[in-house]
Order: structure tokens, then C-alpha cells, then sequence
């Protein structure tokens, strides 16, 4: 047999062998859960008395719920303070499971909490501009559960340009004192915002893929607690692959708007979030919407350009990106305009030629009303004719081919 041969059948056998001995991946460090760090409009601030002429939750606690993807045996916590004008201290943090596993309830099964820490200290102080990873935490969860984390600030933040991520459709509860081991929370003032939690990471062989979008991956007409976003069909459908959504209301590719602009986030939120193979780009309807009319051509010129700066970075680090068209906005008041139409089918026609990105989500054929193409079905209209309701994100959660999220190419 000839050498070339030889080394051929070998390989083959080597390849079964490792195949058959039934070894598990190595696990690693993966984003399961995340938010998008925004700086925190005055709206959106914690009411009063947690927002001062100074500070923000002076000796108060927060408990935000969250839904990771994919499970594993441990799990550890960001906490991100982007955009904070002072140091954030956490005085304590805890972990816990949420009565009945739901998401958006304050009440705790007992027996669950347990204390996180930091470099094996119970608080930490997270920098202007910085984030912190706690310690490995032995806290199993499953896929798809749903977790509580309470943080306590005995002194609060002294400043009220803090981190949030506003549009969280996620109820979390604020209460004066230190309430990160109490299993329920009477009297404690709900709002539905998620205060400076950024990300959960779980020990596991999974990769993840990452949305990079706007209000409309971020959730805006879905429904509040019920974790039914469209990135949420998609975890749903997904087995052993994380879902983390880096999604904000009102974003946009080029320019800042609500949270900075996806170029300058890109390393932040796609480039330096762990364990990612896989980036859905899902944005570009407010650039569009926002631009003048005049303006909406060079836009969408300006638009493919970004697009390939994204494909090119993220390329440089093995993720694999694959494009969504951006859906219709036809009837909507702020933003439908024949030139800015002509601009959204301009950068769709580039989105769906092949060579592009790596693969094609065509969103907006699943949301398209077919009788008239500008607009969204009207079964899945929210009714402002930009976002969908529960029943459009199940369609374009449904629609992303599962086999585009394998590790075998």
C-alpha cells in the first residue's frame, strides 16, 4: 500500500476511535445570558427615593431576573459600569431561582440563594467605564431557566449617569436595605429595567452566536415577563448553542443613538463576549428611518460599507456572520418615505447577494405583508407598522434555519 494510503486509512481510524471513545468536549467559559450596557436616560432612572440629586440606590437592593440559553454546572456574572459617572461599589450579591422558575417575580425558592463573590471577596468595586466577572459559582442551571441576582449598594452609586439596559420586558423589584439573602421582598417597587447586570456566563462546550440589533431584536411588543422575542424562539429551537442578545432600542450602525453605534460597540458586544462562533446582524431600519430623505441613499451606501466592516472584524475572529434584511416600515408615521423605501431595498438587495455574509436570514420575507410589500403582515403588526407582536418574533424566530449553528464546517 502505497504511503499516501497508509496515512489516509490511519487518519480514518484515528477519527473513529476518538469518535467511538465517546470523550466530551472540553468546556469552556460561554455567554449564555446578556444586555446591552446603555448609559440610563432620566426616564429611565430608578423613581424615587433610589434616585438622588447625587446617587442612585443609596442603601438599597435590586433583584433582576434573567433567562440563560444553555446550561452547565457553574456559572459567574458580569456586572458593567460603561457608562456610570462614578465607581460602582456592590456591596453584595447573591444568586437564587425564582418561585415557580419564572421570569419578572421577586420571591425566591427557598434554599436557593447563594452568595456570589469576587476574587473570593463578598463585594467588589467595578471602575468607571469597566465591568467585573465574579467568581465561578457552583449554581447549576438548565437551559432556557430562568435566575435571580440581587445586588446591594450600601452607599449607592454617587452619580446618576449610571448603566442599565432599559428595554429589558423583564420586571426586576428595587427595596431599601440590604435584601440579597431575603426570599421575598415585600413592599418593593417594581420597574422593568435591568440595572448594571451585563452578562452570565456558563461552564460548558457550547458556542454561542450573538444578535446584533436593534428595538426589534430587543423585544419591543413582546410580550412583558413572557421572554418571547424573537432571539428567545430561536434559543427555544437551538440545542447546545447560546443565544445572547446585544440588542437596544433605538440603535443604530452608524451613528449613536440609544447606546453607542454598532461599529463602536462591535468589540464590546460581538468581539469580546465569550465563547461566540456566530453573529446575526440585524440592524439598519433606524438609520434609515432617521435620515432625511435626501440624505437615504448615501445612507444606504454608508450602511453596506458598515456591514463589511462587521463581516470583516469579525471574520478576523473565526465568527461566522450571517445577515438579516431589515423588514418593512411602510405606514409607520416617523419613518415611511418612498426615498427611504428605496434605500431599505437597496441595502436588502445587497444583504441577499451571495458573497456577503456567510449566510442569508431573509426577515423581511417572513414580515412582509404579500399584498403589498412595504408593509408588515398585519398578523404580525404590533400596530405602529415598525415592531412585531408575539406572533411575527415566533414567525422570524422560527424561520432561522438551526442547521446554519454547527461547529463541523
Amino acid at each position: 500500500m502505497k504511503r499516501p494510503l497508509v496515512i489516509f486509512f490511519l487518519a480514518v481510524l484515528t477519527a473513529l476511535f476518538v469518535g467511538a471513545s465517546g470523550r466530551p468536549a472540553p468546556s469552556h467559559w460561554v455567554a449564555t445570558w446578556t444586555s446591552m450596557p446603555q448609559l440610563t436616560e432620566p426616564g429611565n432612572l430608578p423613581p424615587a427615593p433610589f434616585t438622588g440629586t447625587d446617587r442612585v440606590l443609596d442603601n438599597a437592593s435590586v433583584r433582576e431576573t434573567a433567562q440563560v440559553t444553555v446550561g452547565g454546572p457553574r456559572i459567574r456574572l458580569r456586572f458593567s459600569n460603561a457608562f456610570g459617572g462614578a465607581p460602582l461599589p456592590l456591596t453584595a450579591v447573591s444568586v437564587g431561582r425564582p418561585v415557580s422558575g419564572a421570569a419578572g417575580v421577586s420571591a425566591i425558592v427557598p434554599g436557593s440563594v447563594l452568595p456570589v463573590t469576587f476574587h473570593g471577596k463578598p463585594s467588589t468595586t467595578v471602575p468607571q467605564g469597566a465591568q467585573v466577572v465574579s467568581d465561578p459559582l457552583p449554581f447549576p442551571v438548565r437551559s432556557l431557566e430562568n435566575i435571580a441576582v440581587t445586588a446591594y449598594l450600601a452607599h449607592g452609586q454617587a452619580s446618576t449617569s449610571i448603566t442599565s439596559h432599559p428595554g429589558s420586558r423583564t420586571t426586576s423589584y428595587l427595596l431599601s436595605g440590604n435584601h440579597v439573602s431575603d426570599l421575598e421582598l415585600p413592599g418593593a417597587t417594581p420597574v422593568d429595567h435591568w440595572y448594571f447586570l451585563s452578562g452570565i456566563e456558563v461552564l460548558s462546550p457550547a458556542s454561542a452566536v450573538a444578535v446584533i440589533g436593534d428595538s426589534i431584536s430587543d423585544g419591543r411588543g413582546s410580550t412583558t415577563n413572557g421572554n418571547d422575542r424573537w432571539p428567545n424562539v430561536l434559543a427555544s429551537r437551538l440545542h447546545g448553542v447560546a443565544v445572547v442578545n446585544e440588542a437596544a432600542g433605538g440603535n443604530r450602525v452608524l451613528q449613536d443613538g440609544l447606546g453607542p453605534n454598532v461599529l463602536a460597540r462591535l468589540d464590546r458586544d460581538l468581539l469580546s463576549t465569550s465563547g461566540v462562533s456566530w453573529a446575526i446582524v440585524f440592524e439598519g431600519v433606524n438609520d434609515i428611518g432617521t435620515a432625511t430623505p435626501a440624505a437615504a441613499p448615501d445612507v444606504a451606501a454608508q450602511l453596506i460599507d458598515a456591514y463589511d466592516q462587521i463581516l470583516t472584524r469579525a471574520h478576523a475572529q473565526d465568527i461566522r456572520v450571517y445577515g438579516a434584511t431589515i423588514t418593512p416600515f411602510g405606514g409607520n408615521t416617523a419613518y415611511d418615505d418612498p426615498a427611504r423605501e428605496e434605500a431599505r431595498q437597496q441595502v436588502n438587495a445587497w444583504i441577499r447577494q451571495p458573497g456577503h455574509f456567510d449566510a442569508l436570514l431573509d426577515f423581511d420575507k417572513v414580515a412582509r405583508d404579500p399584498a403589498a410589500p412595504a408593509r408588515l403582515l398585519p398578523a404580525y403588526d404590533v400596530g405602529d407598522h415598525l415592531h412585531l407582536n408575539p406572533a411575527g418574533y415566533q414567525a422570524l424566530g422560527s424561520s432561522v434555519p438551526v442547521s446554519l449553528f454547527r461547529n463541523d464546517w
